[in-house]
């Protein structure tokens, strides 16, 4: 029954025990991530392909296939007899097919389970030209696009084109603009919107609740949301490591205890509004070991309009952006604290995490905000003027004062106004589509901001570099645990055994892009040492997860390796259980210490040299390996290891009896 023999065996159990006693993973792992397929200039926007619908909304589903949600219009593509306004995008060749999303998505949310089936909620009433509403909500032509206000829609990604979405039932009530966030347990919080829309939200047609799904019941009131009427949709959500979530909407902010049905209001953001349709980009700061993993987040730009101002009887499309950037840290503190503005005024400018920690913003436009309409004033419809054509860098590391650099970076040549998106792609690459301020598919001579369907591609400073490929990386990330192993060669440390004290491995979630927003964005460093071999390669011992899923909610993921700010290739994997529900937690394994047989000095065959000891900084100031201390933290074995030793030679044992 068994292929392998007694000798086998015993070398198997050999290698399981010393696993065991060392606190290393032994789990499946995933193949060395190559170099990337396809590359451009440094610094630079290249145009890759055709979007097939306007991107207003996009997410990563697979290493592969990035997915384009648009609102229902005239788009040239067309599905199930009726124009398409959902598209699955191919990286490895630049081209798609139309998809079928069912019910108009025109401003919906989304999010990710865990799952991976990704939700799209909401979205607006059926329409015919021009975006007025459809004597029949059930469909009907030209669009075929049933009220899509109360729905729920479904993909699980695919690389074989056989996916498609698919209905899930309807919420209980209507959500235009809402925000989504993955929770600790897989589920998804859905937050705020309206009932019909407009340019902003009123009493009339507010939802000012929030509701999860799977369902628990029925919508909880917010008392923040009734309250900050009228710029408050798509509130600003972001899960907290203290199973709280922060949630900002026009100038309010609050901790919502969403497991308690209650909320505690925090400091007013100082500055500007920034939701929509002042539109601020916002991210959650990289949560590291060294930060303890603390949530920090970073909100740039928006408007600093007052609720009166919110109309519109008056040129809002030239009213300046504000270039102010605030960040909190809600578990720690209530209060806003100031950080280097941008280099200009933004609305609609993106935020998006780099894998190297840095943070990018691009797209956006310097005068008005979000939104558009039929006014003496809008430029065409657009209620925003003035694109801000070139990207910029924020490098948390850098000094106060030089945290904003634009150094070898070049504008695009494509304005990026309302109901643009861009994520980040696994080869480190940011995806950048969408923009179409119009009430329908608007193309010609003479449109100022047209519905735009060009894909660009923009390459970040490291793709001057050669890329890590590591080897070792796991296929899936519990929380807490054992560690496991990863090795990069001299290659991967460039020749400098230095670097391999500042390697790191990295998970991300690129998350749901949807003005302006990355709903559910993250990233989180992992803790680890390392250890320095003779051939200049190193092995980066590495925790799993923090045992807190609060801090990375399960469900799927890019992993990364860092060496000296440079990433590899992402490869995605599955954080936690691959299922909805409570996740299991427990202690990390202690990691060995970091350690070198001789000092980490650079020299040209990237061999270790034999001139000391290492004497780093900061974690790597632990007892080396080759203490008595250190040896007995490597091979300490907790309650849950002991026994599952124990049971693994019980069973060993048995076999061999036989």
């Amino acid at each position: 029954m068994f292929a392998f023999t007694h000798r086998n065996l015993h070398a198997a159990v050999a290698s399981a025990l010393c696993a065991a006693a060392s606190g290393a993973l032994a789990q499946s792992t995933i193949p060395s991530p190559g170099q990337p397929s396809q590359t451009g200039a440094v610094g630079t926007f290249q145009i890759v392909g055709n979007s097939i619908v306007s991107g207003q909304q996009v997410f990563v589903g697979t290493s592969d296939k990035v997915y384009v949600v648009d609102k229902t219009e005239n788009n040239p593509a067309s599905v199930g007899g009726h124009p398409a306004w959902a598209a699955e995008y191919a990286l490895s060749s630049n081209s798609g097919r139309p998809m079928d999303v069912l019910t108009n998505t025109f401003c919906a949310g989304g999010g990710v389970l865990g799952n991976g089936t990704w939700v799209n909620a909401g979205g607006n009433q059926a329409v015919t030209y021009g975006g007025v509403t459809a004597q029949s909500q059930n469909g009907g032509k030209p669009y075929n696009d049933p009220d899509g206000g109360r729905s729920l829609r479904l993909l699980d990604p695919c690389d074989d084109g056989d996916c498609n979405w698919v209905l899930a039932g309807n919420m209980p009530g209507r959500r235009w603009y809402p925000s989504l966030e993955t929770l600790e347990d897989g589920s998804l919080l859905i937050i705020g919107g309206c009932e019909w829309g407009g340019f902003v939200n009123d009493a009339a047609q507010t939802n000012p609740t929030y509701e999860f799904f799977p369902s628990r019941g029925d919508p909880i009131a917010s008392p923040m949301l009734q309250g900050t009427l009228p710029a408050n949709l798509y509130p600003i959500t972001f899960l907290l490591p203290s199973n709280r979530a922060l949630v900002q909407a026009n100038w309010q902010t609050v901790i919502l205890d969403y497991n308690a049905g209650s909320e505690y209001r925090i400091d007013d953001v100082p500055d500007a509004v920034r939701t929509y349709p002042a539109s601020a980009g916002t991210v959650m700061m990289p949560m590291t070991p060294a930060n303890n993993w603390t949530a920090t987040v970073m909100m740039c730009g928006g408007s600093n309009l007052k609720p009166s101002q919110w109309v519109t009887n008056w040129d809002i499309a030239q009213y300046a952006a504000s270039d102010s950037c605030v960040q909190i840290s809600p578990d720690v503190s209530p209060h806003w604290t100031h950080v280097d503005s941008l280099p200009e005024g933004r609305v609609m400018g993106s935020l998006i995490l780099l894998p190297n920690g840095q943070i990018l913003c691009l797209n956006g436009a310097g005068t008005g905000v979000a939104g558009y309409g039929n006014d003496s004033w809008a430029i065409g419809q657009s209620y925003a003027d003035h694109p801000v054509l070139s990207p910029a860098i924020y490098d948390p590391s850098a000094p106060s004062g030089s945290r904003w650099s634009r150094e070898g970076l070049q504008a695009s040549t494509i304005p990026r106004m309302y109901h643009s998106s861009a994520t980040l792609l696994p080869d480190g690459s940011i995806y950048v589509a969408g923009s179409n301020p119009n009430t329908d598919y608007n193309v010609g001579p003479g449109i100022t901001y047209q519905t735009e369907y060009r894909v660009e591609k923009f390459y970040p400073p490291y793709f001057g570099s050669r890329r890590p490929q590591p080897t070792g990386l796991p296929t899936q990330l519990g929380y807490g645990g054992a560690y496991f192993n990863v090795t990069l060669s001299a290659d991967d440390l460039f020749h400098d055994s230095e670097n391999a004290k500042t390697a790191k491995i990295v998970v991300m979630r690129f998350g749901f892009s949807t003005h302006a927003m990355n709903m559910g964005q993250r990233l989180v460093e992992l803790e680890s040492t390392y250890t320095v071999n003779a051939d200049g390669s190193a092995t980066i011992h590495c925790s799993q997860l923090p045992p807190n899923p609060a801090i990375m909610p399960p469900g799927p993921v890019f992993i990364f390796a860092v060496v000296n700010g440079v990433p590899s290739v992402g490869v995605k994997i599955m954080a936690g259980s691959g299922q909805l529900g409570v996740q299991q937690a427990s202690a990390p394994a202690a990691l060995p210490s970091s350690s070198a047989p001789q000092a980490l000095a650079k020299n040209g065959s990237g061999h270790v040299q034999t001139d000391g000891n290492d004497s780093g900084g900061g974690k790597d100031k632990i007892k080396n390996l080759t203490s008595d201390a250190g040896r007995l933290e490597r091979f300490r074995l907790s309650g849950g290891e002991m026994g599952a030793l124990l049971g693994l030679v019980g069973a060993v044992l048995a076999l061999l009896s036989v």
